[in-house]
């Protein structure tokens, strides 16, 4: 159902603990693959990779051009980017699951919520401040959508200073779901 495309490039330690909570996805169905678009790694990230069973696809290519070929490589029919560091919270599959099944009706992306402080009242205000300013999705939210849509749209541009944002403006913030799983960052 989903391939993962994570762009690589000397990320072993962000890697670990991003791959960790796809596990769950795969032994659901959810996840069919992973798929590493590296830059040409020095550190230990092919071995993350091997050991975890991911597709390692290695490019000295600019960041838009490794994303692109990883989609072009991809079996599944949904894509989900996600930066190594990005960790889901553990209920994601279901949720997950879900707008999967309601997308591919309806033609959406989806990002997951961005991870607030553990206190809830400033969590509360931060989401409705967020709520108020329509504020853009960011890469770190990852991005589920369909390889359709990502090919309707171009893939990642190649002319752009920011492959992964400019992909969320194309989309425009009108198709783009925003999940209640939290995605967080190695700094969250």
């Amino acid at each position: 159902m989903v391939s993962v495309i994570i762009p690589t490039r000397n990320s072993e330690r962000a890697l670990v603990s991003t791959l960790a909570p796809l596990v769950s996805g795969a032994t659901a169905g959810l996840v069919t693959e992973v798929i590493l678009a590296d830059g040409g790694s020095q550190d230990e990230t092919a071995k993350v990779a091997d050991v975890a069973g991911c597709k390692l696809l290695v490019a000295d290519a600019p960041l838009a051009a490794r994303l692109k070929a990883a989609a072009a490589a991809a079996r599944a029919p949904w894509l989900m980017f996600l930066r190594p560091g990005t960790v889901l919270d553990t209920p994601w599959t279901s949720e997950a699951w879900r707008f999967v099944q309601q997308g591919a009706r309806n033609g959406r992306a989806a990002v997951f919520r961005r991870a607030e402080s553990a206190d809830t009242a400033a969590r509360a205000m931060a989401l409705a401040l967020a709520a108020l300013l329509r504020r853009r999705p960011d890469p770190g939210q990852g991005l589920l959508l369909t390889k359709r849509l990502y090919d309707a749209l171009g893939g990642h541009s190649e002319v752009a200073s920011d492959p992964e944002s400019d992909l969320i403006r194309r989309i425009g913030r009108s198709r783009i779901a925003t999940l209640a799983t939290a995605a967080f960052t190695e700094d969250t």
